[in-house]
């Protein structure tokens, strides 16, 4: 029973300890302590203040990269009509090429035709000719087998020369 009821006397002694532990604590662990707990306060109190700032940096640096990636998408889109631009024009001027190179060549192919018709012509004309003359002869040397019928026609010819 002494143990659960404490003597007054104890109780003093209690207090008086607890008292002077409570100067001493403030004389030697107060300062230090409250110090730490001000560098901590300080300390967190610059954590937050560079995750604020880290945080706008974050954010420039989105709104940045947002910048760059639609000045990016422009530039690729104007790049991008340039060369659509320049293959219509190659393709045009290819087209352009190939149609005056297509009459070139439809003209010198109608050319040589022309000049093969003419060298056709001329052939055939040359072979009719031939063949005239072959036939003329050979019907005057049927006609002339006779002495009779040359005199006549000597003297026909001569006739017609008087005349002129």
């Amino acid at each position: 029973m002494d143990i659960v009821q404490p003597a007054i006397g104890l109780v003093v002694w209690t207090l008086v300890s607890f008292v002077i532990l409570l100067i001493i604590l403030r004389k030697f662990a107060w300062k230090p302590i409250l110090g730490a707990v001000n560098e901590r306060e300080r300390n967190i109190e610059e954590a937050l203040s560079k995750a604020e700032a880290a945080k706008e940096e974050m954010s420039r640096l989105t709104n940045e990269n947002d910048a760059l990636l639609k000045q990016a998408r422009a530039e690729r889109d104007v790049i991008l009509a340039e060369a659509k631009k320049l293959k219509d024009q190659i393709v045009g001027e290819a087209k352009e090429a190939a149609q005056a190179e297509g009459a070139r060549m439809i003209e010198n192919a109608r050319i040589e035709i022309n000049n093969q018709k003419a060298i056709a012509m001329a052939d055939v004309k040359n072979q009719v000719a031939s063949l005239s003359i072959e036939i003329a002869e050979k019907i005057l040397r049927k006609q002339f087998e006779d002495a009779k019928k040359q005199d006549e026609l000597v003297s026909d010819l001569l006739k017609e020369v008087k005349l002129k």
